[in-house]
């Protein structure tokens, strides 16, 4: 079982290679789980579909995409936020948009950080490296208890 992991949840395959290479350089010793699309994020999450069987308990981190097919980030976004088993996991948006409304619409929905990707390449290693030191090496994580909805872990914390 993994104790501590980061959920990628990222349509675009290069997108995705490029933010786990320069995850993988910031020194982040955590795995990284990918999937595809908000729908595959919210199965892995609630343990459904092709994910019901899995083992590891909730992401100590979730990167977000905003704009994936099926589900988009930001009702994925809020599906996590409103959880009481989920809410209390970091959730970074990493999103090519720069619109205010979707800034906005995240933060308003209980995002912890908004990143937008760089389109230089370097720019983009260190933005994304940058994110893994801080939430993976500088970041105190929630004292809170968290599981996996279903999981049958003692202590939920409802929301305050």
């Amino acid at each position: 079982m993994i104790d501590r992991y980061i959920l990628l949840a990222e349509d675009n395959p290069n997108d995705a290679e490029l933010t786990i290479a320069a995850l993988k350089e910031s020194q982040m010793v955590s795995p990284i789980v990918r999937v595809a699309d908000g729908a595959e994020a919210l199965d892995f999450l609630y343990r459904r579909g092709a994910y019901a069987a899995r083992s590891e308990g909730p992401p100590a981190l979730i990167l977000l995409d905003l704009k994936m097919p099926k589900v988009d980030g930001l009702e994925v976004l809020t599906t996590i936020k409103k959880d009481p088993d989920l809410h209390v996991i970091p959730v970074v948006m990493l999103t090519s948009s720069r619109e205010e409304a979707d800034l906005t619409r995240s933060y308003k929905r209980g995002a912890n950080a908004y990143v937008v990707k760089p389109v230089d390449f370097d720019e983009f290693m260190r933005a994304v490296r940058d994110i893994g030191l801080f939430w993976g090496l500088v970041n105190e994580p929630s004292p809170l208890p968290r599981k996996t909805p279903g999981s049958g872990f003692p202590g939920a914390v409802p929301e305050v």
